[in-house]
């Protein structure tokens, strides 16, 4: 093999090395990072909030009421012509997972307006995965790198639910032993009160009056 030979297949190698690095890093950061949120949002208010996509981007919101009335808030999403990709009413909690069919800012809401005393405290996920097409001429390795990506983001989606679920779940069970405690509280204080009301009646009704 001559050197012109041997020089062409090194950089052969070196250009699927390359390339392959590069396509793991790409989709390694083309995962958007998780974010998370709680906000509150008082009674009669709506909060919005926008994501920027590109054609065949992925999305993913949940959400969770933590808190407030009877955990419950209305949900919807738009595209960026204002036509609901998801619209539901008074839920606890939901989960949508969407691809972007156009470009441009997606907006998505979490409306109060139902409420006119409660204000209530939601728990939110957003996290998507940039489209990167298919190539018909990619390495096995490359091929195996974009599906395990795919997999650790649905890895990440179920765990930030969960971590959500969780979180709701404390706070309810917290709120339920406060209201026991109290309520135990108010129960001794009328069995005491009950007893010596009663104690001082029985006294009274035996006292023995007597006639000067």
């Amino acid at each position: 093999m001559n050197l012109k030979n041997q020089q062409a297949l090194l950089g052969s190698s070196w250009t699927k090395h390359t390339r392959t690095t590069l396509l793991l890093w790409t989709l390694l950061l083309s995962i958007t990072a998780v974010l998370s949120h709680t906000i509150d949002i008082a009674s009669g208010q709506i909060s919005c909030f926008f994501e920027d996509l590109h054609v065949d981007d992925k999305m993913t919101i949940t959400f969770q009421v933590a808190g407030g009335g009877h955990l419950d808030i209305d949900f919807w999403l738009n595209d960026p012509q204002g036509n609901h990709l998801w619209n539901v009413i008074k839920r606890d909690t939901g989960t949508f997972t969407f691809t972007a069919i156009q470009g441009g800012k997606h907006e998505y809401c979490f409306s109060n307006a139902m409420s006119t005393v409660s204000s209530k405290t939601v728990s939110f996920n957003v996290h998507g995965v940039m489209y990167v097409a298919d190539d018909a001429h990619m390495a096995p390795i490359e091929l195996e790198i974009k599906h395990l990506a795919s997999a650790l983001e649905a890895v990440k989606e179920e765990q930030q639910y969960i971590v959500v679920r969780e979180k709701l779940h404390r706070n309810t069970a917290e709120s339920t032993n406060d209201r026991v405690k109290w309520w135990s509280l108010v129960q001794t204080a009328m069995v005491l009160g009950v007893t010596a009301w009663q104690v001082f009646y029985l006294k009274r009704f035996f006292e023995v009056k007597r006639t000067i």
